[in-house]
């Protein structure tokens, strides 16, 4: 990891706005963090939490205000290795068959070109990932042989083999299992630990909450509350939205392509 740019922000959204289908979803955000911070974002399904961060990681781009990571903006930020995005589990997981090693490897081609073979350095860094994970014993097992809980403990140590400074989170608990959820928090306590600023939508915190700086609230496309520590989401339905389009909770990752958009930026 690297430090923060010398203002101490990580994430700047001003005035941001996100148009989906027509329908406003995000109006007027502001939002700041600052390097180290731990913030879960939460609300009301519908209410535009997920889009906002997915608009952070340039996912959803903004048709009014700005966004500025590590004080550059958005547009013209290229070092994207400095983030890294662990998305909401979606679709079935299928696509090229891979095991949990593979899987995780294919964060360190942020550091290296597709066809050059792993060097020390990237095993050293995936056998870590794995091992803060907990699924060192894992490694060799295909990805598709794993519960929906140790599947999202994967793609968090595919973000982790980047050494990435942001870790942008979107529903890492959704679905997953009270021994899982502990795991999860357990691998990004380890993170924000060293250093490294976190920022995750959930509806519920769980075992994150002491791990929580500030909590985000985010109501009918707006920001309502920005409360020190951790805070109960208003929700416990488990069908997420992405704006006006529903997204299925069905517990597996997508894990249909060796590298997301994000991993597979310059």
């Amino acid at each position: 990891m690297t430090a923060p740019d010398a203002h101490g922000t990580v994430v700047e959204v001003l005035g941001g706005g996100v148009v989906l289908g027509g329908r406003p979803v995000l109006r007027d955000v502001d939002l700041t963090v600052r390097g180290g911070e731990f913030v879960a974002v939460v609300g009301a399904n519908g209410s535009g939490k997920s889009t906002l961060i997915r608009a952070v990681v340039g996912l959803r781009p903004v048709t009014t205000g700005s966004v500025r990571l590590f004080g550059v903006e958005q547009q013209r930020f290229t070092d994207w290795r400095r983030v890294g995005y662990v998305p909401q589990r979606s679709g079935a997981g299928s696509g090229v068959p891979a095991s949990v090693w593979e899987v995780v490897a294919s964060g360190r081609l942020v550091h290296r070109s597709l066809l050059r073979p792993l060097r020390r350095a990237d095993r050293d860094a995936v056998r870590e990932a794995l091992e803060v994970v907990g699924l060192a014993d894992r490694a060799t097992e295909p990805v598709t042989t794993l519960s929906g809980g140790q599947q999202q403990r994967v793609l968090i140590a595919r973000a982790l083999v980047s050494g990435p400074d942001l870790y942008v989170l979107d529903e890492p608990t959704a679905g997953v299992d009270a021994a899982n959820q502990q795991a999860l928090a357990d691998a990004l306590r380890t993170v924000s630990a060293a250093g490294a600023t976190v920022v995750l939508v959930t509806h519920e915190l769980g075992p994150l909450a002491p791990l929580v700086d500030r909590t985000v609230t985010v109501r009918e496309g707006r920001i309502v509350a920005d409360v020190p520590g951790a805070h109960a989401s208003a929700s416990h339905d488990h069908h997420h939205h992405d704006g006006d389009r529903p997204v299925r909770d069905d517990h597996v990752p997508h894990l249909g392509a060796p590298v997301d958009r994000l991993g597979g930026r310059p």
